[in-house]
Parts: C-alpha cells; structure tokens; sequence
C-alpha cells in the first residue's frame, strides 16, 4: 500500500493597517468649548455643550468625546463615562461630522442629582473638561453640575447643526 500526503500552504495577505490623516489645522487645540445649555427633570439632567472649529479647515469629528469632571481647587472628580448611555439624548448612533470653520458641533451630557446607594452627598463640579474625539487636548469650561451616582455620565456622540439630533439639545442658558 501507498500513502500519499499532501501539503497545501495557505496565503493570507492581510489588509494595511489603518491610518487617521491629519487634517492640518484640526488639532484640538482649534476648537474652543461652550456650555450651551441645561435643562433637568425628574433627577435626570442634560447639559448640551458645544465645540467651535477655530481653524481655517473644515475638520472631520466622530464619536465620543471624554468627559472629566473637575472640582473645586482643579481636583479631578470620579468620572464614569458611559458613551451612549441610556437616555434618548445621549443614546443614537455616531455620525461623520464635517465641521467647517467657524461652524460648532454639539454633543449632550446626562447625570442625576439624585442621591443614591452609599452616597450621603454629591460632588458639586466647578469645571467640565472635555477632549474633542480624535484629538488629545484638554478643553474646560466652567459649570456648576451635581454629579451623583458615582459620578455616571452619559454621553452622545458629537453632531451637527443640521442633524436630527439637534432636536435632543437642552433649551439655551438665559
């Protein structure tokens, strides 16, 4: 009897890794963020904030931006950041943003002031820091927000002006 054995070799040619272009001019450092207004309810609230494109170029933005919540002296608070998160004004799918100069972005937060679990009371922020998706700048506004739960803020995506999602936006401070 003969055995007769074969050998296949298998080529598998894997695809480039992928590469982010930078657009020259669309570092972090060429946004400037606002807090543009608040609205709350029921222990839930919702801050809209806003990123304004300082540059000369039309910037790519996508996804979540960072949150962490600044106390009094500067010291960092806990921050949980849940992107997405569970409320209708936070939670809708990531979109491209084509952000030209001059234009601004818009992305919602939401956290209770409910106290809750072990909490006897809640940390009171003095300032939101804020890094833009795709970028590592540390961006800050100042805002006075009473983070329970840990320090549990939801997220959305950034969006544009002309999105449906604009309608999610809380009402402008007076």
């Amino acid at each position: 009897a003969t055995t007769t054995t074969s050998t296949t070799n298998v080529s598998t040619t894997l695809p480039p890794p992928a590469t982010t272009t930078t657009v020259p001019g669309c570092t972090g450092a060429n946004y400037t963020l606002s807090l543009l207004g608040t609205e709350g309810a029921a222990g839930t609230n919702e801050v809209t904030f806003g990123l304004r494109n300082t540059s000369s170029a039309t910037c790519p933005l996508f996804g979540y931006p960072g949150i962490q919540l600044i106390g009094a002296g500067g010291a960092d608070i806990a921050t949980n950041e849940v992107e997405g998160g569970s409320d209708s004004f936070t939670d809708f799918a990531r979109a491209n943003v084509s952000l030209a100069s001059g234009a601004t972005a818009y992305f919602n937060i939401g956290y209770s002031d409910v106290v809750s679990g072990t909490e006897s009371s809640c940390p009171t922020t003095t300032q939101v820091q804020v890094i833009p998706p795709n970028t590592t700048t540390e961006l800050k506004v100042s805002g006075q927000l009473t983070v329970c739960n840990g320090g549990t803020v939801d997220v959305s995506p950034v969006f544009a002006a002309d999105s449906p999602e604009t309608e999610t936006t809380a009402p402008p401070n007076p």
